[in-house]
């Protein structure tokens, strides 16, 4: 199943997308789960065919897409998760995964615009793979760490290098309003099936800049499961942005930094395509 968070006549909701259209269950649901979160949270997203057979249906067209998850409690990004781009940056190897966290307003939806902020020019791309936590959880094994998932998402985790930079803590390069993109749909497992053969690629003004396979990540998503359960509690709706592939605008020669008026696509094979325009802050 795919399931999308949207405005729609200026009211945010959620709902099953079937083909081109979405099926409105935060208008039918409201009084008890009134966001995709709540509704992970209870575990029913598996039992809403019912609800949706009387929800009322928007083309997909007529929607505006939020982040999946536009309010989680928490959002880890795994950082210099894929060797090719652990070494274009000369990071040594680790034994751990690298983990920052991002805030809500850093996200947007697919297909609106993500934002270069007024004060840098060095906004970058890094195309990504989200993992959903469906299910809460403290140090949760390996083994179980798929238990845990509600689905997965395409993940823009946009960068503002220059911030990023300023100290050994980049927080604020990762944080500016609406740097990220987060969509189009939360895809559960049963549909994604297994994830290590799935191709990502990120594409600028339509030539491909990132092109891999989850496979190649150094630490897989078990891992990152049982890691960051260790150091928090994860929560149904919590995300974990799985880290990006080397290709990466700041290392090559000369940089490509994102300006306004580019596109930027995220496809990932059997969970969606995102896209994003690119506009300057007023």
């Amino acid at each position: 199943m795919k399931f999308a968070s949207f405005e729609i006549n200026s009211a945010a909701s959620w709902g099953l997308v079937e083909g081109d259209t979405v099926a409105d269950l935060g208008a039918v649901l409201r009084d008890r789960y009134p966001d995709l979160k709540s509704a992970i949270a209870a575990g029913v997203l598996s039992e809403v065919a019912a609800a949706a057979a009387r929800a009322k249906r928007y083309p997909l067209a007529s929607i505006a897409f939020l982040p999946v998850i536009p309010n989680p409690d928490k959002i880890l990004c795994i950082g210099l998760n894929y060797e090719n781009h652990r070494k274009e940056t000369g990071r040594t190897e680790v034994e751990n995964p690298t983990v920052f966290g991002r805030f809500a307003n850093s996200q947007t939806g697919h297909l609106t615009d993500i934002i270069r902020p007024k004060v840098s020019t060095q906004l970058d791309f890094e195309g990504e793979l989200a993992v959903v936590i469906g299910k809460a959880g403290r140090y949760i094994p390996r083994a179980e760490a798929f238990g845990h998932v509600a689905g997965y998402a395409c993940y823009n985790e946009g960068s503002v290098r220059d911030y990023q930079r300023h100290t050994h803590q980049f927080t604020p390069g990762k944080n500016f309003p609406a740097t990220g993109a987060f969509g189009p749909f939360l895809v559960t497992p049963d549909e994604v099936g297994e994830v290590g053969p799935l191709r990502l690629q990120t594409r600028l003004n339509g030539e491909v800049v990132q092109d891999t396979t989850i496979d190649q990540m150094i630490f897989d998503i078990p891992r990152q499961i049982e890691y960051c359960s260790q150091f928090t509690r994860l929560e149904p709706g919590d995300v974990i942005a799985t880290g990006t592939p080397g290709g990466v605008g700041s290392r090559r020669t000369p940089p490509l930094w994102m300006k306004a008026g580019d596109v930027v696509e995220v496809e990932i094979d059997k969970v969606g395509l995102l896209r994003n325009a690119v506009a300057d802050e007023v």
